[in-house]
C-alpha cells in the first residue's frame, strides 16, 4: 500500500493523501445517513459506520479510509457518561483524586465490539491498496475533557487541577494510556492497517509541562499499540513548540497542524524523519488553483522527509464544497509523482 510504504518510509510512487474528518458532514451523502439519528447511536451501527466511511472514497481516490467514530466513545463503556449537544459534554467530570475509581477498566472487544466489527467490515469492503486507518484520543486530550466536562479556548479547570494535584493527575494519563493503547491494539487485530493517536490540545501546554506530563503518557501508549505490528501516526495539535519533544513519542509518523511549515519541522526532526500534513483546511474554500499551488508546496516540502503522507493541518470543515477536495487530491498525487 503507497500509505504503508510512506509511513515505512519506503519509495512509493506518489505522495499518498487522506483528510482528517473526511467522513462527515461537508458531504451530503453523509447528512442523508445522518438524518433523524443520534451521533452516539449512530457510532454503534456497523452498517452506518461502513457506509460513512466509504462514502468518501467513491468520491475520491484517497489513498486510506479511516473509522467514523469519535475519540471520547471508549469513555462510555469506562464508566463516564458523554453527550453530544453536538458539542462533546461530560456532564459529570472528574475532578478529586476519589474520581479515579469511578473509571472502569477498557476491554475492547467486550465493550466497544459495533466498532471492531466495524473495522473488520471495512477492511473487507476496501481494494487492497486503500489502507485502513483506527484511531484513539492521547491520554493529555482524553483528561482535559473528562477534568473540564467538554471543550474549551483554555482548560483552565483541568489545567488547574494539573498544577494541584499532579499525582492524580498522572494516574488518569496513565490509566487512559494503557485503556487507549489497548483499544488500538484491538483495532489493529481487527484490520486496522495504521492506526492515529488524535493529541488535539497538546498545544495549551508549555513545552516544560508536555515534556513533564504528557509525553510519558503518550509514549506507554504508543509503545503498547505499535507491539501489534501497524504504523501509528501521533497527530500534535499546536506542535510547533513541542516538535523536538513530540518526536520522541515513539510514532512512525508525526502529524502536524498548519502552523508550521512542514519544511521547518522535517529539519528539526532530521531526514530521517516520516511526517504528515499540512494544508490548511480553509484553503479548500478558496479557488481550485490555490488549492493546487498551497498542496504542490506542501508536497515539496516533504520531500525532504524519510516519508510524507499529505493531510490537511485540522480536520476538513463542513463548509468545504466536496469538488474541492477533488481538485487536492488530484493536485498531491500529480505534484508527488517521481518521475525518475
Amino acid at each position: 500500500m503507497r500509505l504503508i510504504d510512506a509511513c515505512r518510509g519506503r519509495p512509493v510512487d506518489t505522495t499518498p493523501v487522506w483528510v482528517m474528518r473526511q467522513a462527515g458532514r461537508y458531504l451530503p451523502e453523509y447528512q442523508e445517513l445522518r438524518r433523524g439519528l443520534d451521533f452516539l447511536d449512530f457510532c454503534k451501527r456497523p452498517d452506518l459506520l461502513l457506509e460513512a466511511a466509504l462514502q468518501p472514497l467513491r468520491r475520491f481516490d484517497l489513498d486510506a479510509a479511516i473509522l467514523f467514530s469519535d475519540i471520547l466513545l471508549p469513555l462510555e463503556p469506562m464508566g463516564i457518561a458523554v453527550h453530544f449537544q453536538p458539542e462533546p459534554r461530560i456532564p459529570d467530570p472528574l475532578r478529586t483524586p476519589g474520581d479515579l475509581a469511578r473509571l472502569r477498566d477498557l476491554h475492547p472487544e467486550r465493550d466497544l465490539p459495533y466498532v471492531l466489527q466495524a473495522v473488520a467490515d471495512l477492511r473487507a469492503a476496501l481494494p487492497r491498496d486503500k489502507a485502513l486507518f483506527g484511531f484513539c484520543g492521547a491520554p493529555l486530550t482524553l483528561a482535559l475533557y473528562l477534568v473540564e466536562g467538554g471543550g474549551s479556548r483554555d482548560f483552565l479547570q483541568a489545567k488547574a487541577l494539573l498544577f494541584r494535584e499532579p499525582d492524580f493527575f498522572r494516574r488518569l494519563l496513565d490509566l487512559l494510556a494503557d485503556a487507549m493503547g489497548e483499544y488500538l491494539a484491538a483495532q489493529v487485530r481487527a484490520g486496522a492497517d495504521v492506526v492515529q493517536v488524535f493529541d488535539s490540545w497538546a498545544g495549551v501546554l508549555t513545552p516544560d509541562d508536555y515534556e513533564a506530563v504528557a509525553l510519558p503518557a503518550v509514549r506507554r501508549l504508543i509503545a503498547r499499540a505499535r507491539a501489534a505490528g501497524a504504523p501509528v501516526v501521533y497527530f500534535v495539535n499546536g506542535v510547533a513548540p513541542l516538535i523536538e519533544a513530540a518526536g520522541t513519542a515513539g510514532a512512525d509518523v508525526l502529524g502536524v497542524d498548519h502552523r508550521v511549515r512542514l519544511q521547518e519541522v522535517v529539519a528539526r526532526l532530521g531526514p530521517g524523519a516520516v511526517v504528515q500534513g499540512n494544508l490548511d483546511p480553509a484553503v479548500l474554500l478558496g479557488p481550485a488553483q490555490a488549492i493546487r499551488d498551497r498542496a504542490a508546496a506542501i508536497v515539496e516540502q516533504g520531500k525532504a522527509a524519510a516519508g510524507h503522507v499529505f493531510n490537511l493541518g485540522h480536520g476538513i470543515t463542513r463548509e468545504t464544497p466536496p469538488e474541492h477536495v477533488a481538485v487536492l487530491v488530484e493536485a498531491v498525487h500529480e505534484a508527488g509523482r517521481r518521475r525518475d
